[in-house]
């Protein structure tokens, strides 16, 4: 009897470590995506600034690039739900 649990402990033991990898790896991307949304969005609105456009419109269009990581990221989320 032995014998038969431990290659389900084994499995469960597997299991759970690659789980947590996979949302170590979630967490790194979500990261990563939000650092360099917020360094594009900077570099746009400044190249949008330095053309002449009003500041409060270069934020509005800077502004988008979140919009569309927060659309990105709940998505993921959505599909990650059980």
């Amino acid at each position: 009897m032995g014998r038969a649990r431990t290659p389900l402990i084994f499995s469960i033991f597997i299991s759970v470590a690659s789980v947590v990898r996979l949302l170590g790896s979630l967490f790194v991307i979500w990261l990563t995506l939000g650092w360099k949304v917020h360094r594009a969005r900077r570099a746009l609105e400044k190249e949008l600034i330095k053309q002449g456009m009003p500041r409060r419109e270069a934020e509005k269009i800077g502004a988008q690039y979140a919009a569309l990581k927060d659309e990105a990221m709940n998505v993921l989320k959505r599909s990650l739900r059980i």
